[in-house]
């Protein structure tokens, strides 16, 4: 069993040093011979070029190393809510995370959602509080923050030394000894500053009650005035990491390399390794049946897609080993897909290269190429033992635009396209809107969007414009009415004869459409009342008043009339047609449109901005929860009035706010507003 592995993902609000930290511990372990720069865009995690020109992940990049004779599996996710999809699915692939916190910027929104992903996979975290060189950073207050934000209490098990540009080194609570860093990043041992001295007693005190807190018997010896030992307090710290009692805090500065070796030795002392992980649950294929996924080698074996890497002369699936073992080839099923892979090299990613390896067991992350059907979040196992792992849901997408070619024929080439992106990124949706005749790309937001199309110009050399999507409106009606719909005409030979009575009425909002035959007598023979539906549906789709399709009513054709020659399911269906074309103007038919539910979350000195903006878009506030240092508002909103609030909020509040939104119902349009549509819709259909 590989007790020596480290699954760790690095998590935090984008800027705050996650890759600058990774580069950081391949440069110490010896896999890069140079420590890259994000600024420099000489990364390692950060390649593509969408985030060499902003300068941040958009996508979780991986490597491996070794250090002090243990694997180290990194995974650097992106921080930008844009991006945090991927960060989702790939933590269910970590057996533990390290939460970066900016000493200058501190707890953001995205930081509070990063660390409830890590809650979500209840993963052990430690907390590395970085930039701590940086001007007008805070050591305490950050650490003070993370007591009010965070839902695991904050063990401070390393203190900094000196301030701001001053920072030099870190004080180890545990070692009880100091490490002062040159300019290269060598630190050397010494003994604890004389002027820090009494800080050092108080803040070793605390770390002695707070670590032997997880374990009852340390602690029972504590309270009776028992000092313990150093390894005592190593095995409790690890204890306690492991179970998440708490999240030990410690710092540093990853572009100046101070700290990041102790870190790394933190993470073999107190950060689990896959056997010390609860085993997942799977359920076998087709049934509510679970199986409990133990980490054996000699197991069937079972693993999860938790990303899909394009680029390496076809698709890259990354795979995170739950059960069982790899060899160097061969083969799985996918469950999802009910196909048989096949594969003819393991390999490991490194940014972006890859290396093979003769085998993977439970805990590894690893990849294959070329799968024909797997894709994010299949289930891949053994054909002995066909079982599903639960993936991560994918959040409803934020945003929506209408993808437009800029060169004539090109729409077929930009769904190809879009499609190969998806698979890719699954957080974007793609969907022709057979309505609008819209090609519509939808996300977590505006740069989300703009990065695929960029990323598509560049694979596939395809360039478009993104419009603002037309908004799905529907017509409807309030009153009853009854008419006749007759359709006759006389030609040569036969002619054409339909005669019926329909009543319209409303139904209930969401209620859809109801036809119901109240024919009697034989009035209209039964072969011509199924006509009369068709027409009256087909006719519907465009509505009387702007064209868009008219719900929530009922027709029922009560009477009628018919010819025994001239009579035909046409002449019937044409005549349901006219009944609804006749009906509709006299049946007071209003617009509706969808209105969504939001929830934003911001940090409170930007509720009232927010809700007064809600207002100003016909928003209809539903209450107000608080979430740690930040306040949710939740609203009922028309959809028109959000298709840009993605970088609006982001204005609003200095990109410190957040929300998701989803489909609630239909609603009136406004007479005044309404109006404006029906003007526009006219003009639109004589241009």
């Amino acid at each position: 069993m590989n007790e020596k592995l480290r699954n760790v993902a690095l998590i935090a609000h984008g800027g705050a040093g996650k890759t600058s930290l990774a580069e950081a511990i391949l440069f110490n372990a010896g896999t890069t011979n140079r420590l890259g720069r994000v600024e420099d865009g000489n990364s390692t995690m950060d390649f593509e070029p969408e985030e060499l020109k902003r300068a941040s992940s958009i996508s979780t990049g991986f490597a491996t190393c070794d250090w002090k004779k243990h694997e180290f599996s990194i995974m650097d996710t992106p921080g930008d809510q844009n991006f945090f999809t991927d960060t989702r699915m790939c933590l269910q692939g970590a057996d533990a995370a390290i939460v970066v916190i900016d000493a200058v910027d501190g707890i953001k929104v995205q930081t509070e959602q990063a660390w409830d992903l890590a809650d979500e996979f209840s993963l052990p975290r430690c907390i590395f509080i970085n930039r701590l060189d940086r001007e007008r950073s805070d050591f305490a207050k950050t650490v003070q923050d993370t007591a009010d934000s965070f839902s695991i209490k904050p063990v401070i098990v390393q203190i900094p030394i000196g301030k701001e540009l001053e920072f030099k080194g870190v004080v180890d609570l545990l070692k009880m000894k100091a490490y002062i860093y040159d300019e290269s990043g060598k630190a050397t041992e010494s003994d604890i500053p004389a002027d820090m001295a009494e800080e050092v007693d108080a803040q070793r005190e605390a770390f002695m009650e707070n670590v032997a807190e997880a374990d009852d018997e340390l602690l029972e010896k504590y309270l009776e005035g028992e000092e313990p030992t150093n390894d005592q307090l190593k095995a409790a710290l690890r204890k306690g990491t492991v179970e998440h009692h708490f999240a030990p805090v410690l710092c540093g500065s990853a572009t100046k390399n101070i700290g990041v070796d102790l870190l790394m030795d933190f993470m073999i002392d107190s950060m689990p390794c896959p056997y010390d992980r609860p085993a997942i649950k799977g359920y076998l294929d087709g049934t509510d049946e679970e199986v409990t996924l133990e980490p054996d080698p000699d197991a069937p074996f079972a693993g999860l897609v938790i990303k899909t890497m394009a680029g390496f002369a076809g698709n890259l699936s990354i795979i995170r080993v739950f059960s069982g073992s790899l060899g160097s080839d061969g083969g799985f099923y996918n469950v999802n897909k009910s196909a048989k892979e096949r594969f003819s090299q393991l390999l490991t990613v490194f940014g972006k290269d890859t290396k093979t390896v003769t085998q993977a067991g439970p805990g590894s992350i690893v990849a294959v190429a070329k799968l024909k059907d797997t894709k994010t979040r299949d289930t891949l196992c053994d054909d002995s033992r066909k079982l599903i792992i639960k993936p991560v849901e994918i959040p409803n997408p934020l945003i929506s635009y209408a993808v437009v070619p800029k060169s004539k024929g090109d729409e077929e080439k930009i769904y190809g396209s879009l499609t190969k992106l998806t698979e890719e990124d699954p957080a974007l949706q793609l969907d022709r809107n057979a309505e609008t005749k819209e090609i519509l790309l939808r996300g977590m937001g505006q740069v989300h969007i703009e990065n695929a199309v960029e990323k598509m110009n560049r694979k596939f050399g395809v360039s478009v414009l993104l419009n603002l999507p037309r908004v799905p409106y529907r017509e409807t009606i309030k009153k009853k009415v009854r008419v006749q719909g007759k359709h006759k005409k006389q030609t040569g030979g036969h002619g054409q004869f339909g005669d019926c009575w329909v009543a319209f009425e409303p139904m209930e909002r969401g209620a859809g459409f109801e036809f119901v035959d109240a024919i009697v007598g034989g009035v209209i023979p039964k072969t011509y009342i199924p006509a009369v539906e068709k027409g009256i549906i087909e006719t519907c789709i465009r509505g009387v008043l702007a064209g868009f399709p008219t719900v929530d009513f009922r027709a029922t054709l009560d009477f009628g009339s018919f010819h025994q020659v001239d009579s035909s399911e046409m002449a019937f269906k044409i005549a349901g047609a006219l009944a609804f074309k006749k009906a509709i103007p006299d049946a007071g038919a209003v617009l509706l449109e969808p209105v969504y539910k939001i929830a934003v979350m911001a940090p409170d000195d930007f509720t009232g901005d927010i809700m007064g903006d809600l207002n100003s878009r016909r928003g209809r506030v539903l209450g107000m929860d608080s979430k740690g240092k930040n306040q949710v508002v939740e609203a009922h909103v028309p959809l028109s009035e959000i298709l840009t609030y993605a970088p609006d909020l982001n204005s609003m509040t200095g990109g410190r706010g957040m929300y998701t939104m989803e489909f609630s119902h239909y609603d009136e349009v406004p007479s005044q507003i309404a109006q404006k549509i029906i003007e526009a819709a006219a003009a639109e259909k004589e241009e």
